[in-house]
């Protein structure tokens, strides 16, 4: 098994952007494609090593963009949300921005346009959420330690994506009644959802950058066991996804 990084350069509404496609170049037969989208700081090495890890097991890992290229931040910038601000302000462009980088994930000649999935981090959680509830044509959507708000446009229905939300039970962004609203809009729109709560883990618990950390803030660290516990959850559900 041999591992390679390719950086793309793509468009879509708001570009250019740039990701990073991980996969295993010994294989040649097509696999489904994994959708990474990462947390509010943008693309960065931690998401393409997710891609990594996904290529490791057997998929295509695209680690994707939807700030814009170039556009990122740290935790020491003093406006670390903006780019996620202004994309929380125009949920119909973050659909279409999530749409153009999946139509990039199709594309690639080691993916089976037909089997793909996503998976987001906080932030990216919340795009995952959305490309199901947007209807755009994965199998199944991942949310880790993700934000439940519903976009300004109606949910289609039935949401034809299956959903994996994994959460963080002390996280101060999802509090039990944003958890309790979640598994409610899904069973209205019909979807066929599981939501995984991890004891003892707040927001950003499998954010590796933290790890040794205190948190950032009450409720916002990484935590070994639901980083473990979720990332499984995750292969077992990809794994009935495309079987």
């Amino acid at each position: 098994m041999t591992i390679v990084r390719q950086t793309i350069v793509y468009d879509g509404p708001g570009g250019p952007f740039e990701g990073v496609i991980a996969y295993d170049d010994e294989v040649e037969a097509q696999r489904p494609g994994v959708l990474v989208i990462p947390n509010v700081l943008g693309q960065k090495e931690e998401d393409n090593q997710k891609a990594e890890a996904l290529a490791g097991l057997g998929y295509v890992g695209f680690a994707c963009d939807v700030f814009g290229r170039g556009k990122r931040t740290t935790r020491a910038d003093s406006d670390a949300g903006k780019y996620m601000n202004e994309l929380n302000a125009d949920r119909a462009l973050l659909r279409d921005r999530l749409a153009a980088s999946l139509d990039v994930l199709k594309e690639f000649a080691g993916v089976d346009p037909a089997r793909t999935a996503a998976a987001g981090f906080c932030f990216g959680g919340k795009c995952a959420l959305d490309m199901a509830r947007a209807g755009l044509d994965v199998r199944g959507v991942v949310s880790f330690h993700g934000v439940y708000d519903r976009p300004d446009y109606a949910n289609v229905s039935p949401i034809r994506a299956k959903v994996l939300v994994c959460h963080g039970w002390d996280d101060p962004i999802g509090p039990p009644e944003s958890v309790v609203a979640l598994g409610r809009e899904l069973t209205e729109s019909d979807a066929d959802w599981q939501i995984h709560s991890y004891g003892g883990a707040g927001h950003a618990f499998t954010d590796v950058e933290l790890k040794g950390k205190p948190p950032i803030r009450p409720g916002v660290a990484y935590e070994e066991k639901a980083d473990r516990r979720s990332w499984q959850a995750m292969k077992d559900f990809l794994t009935e996804l495309f079987v």
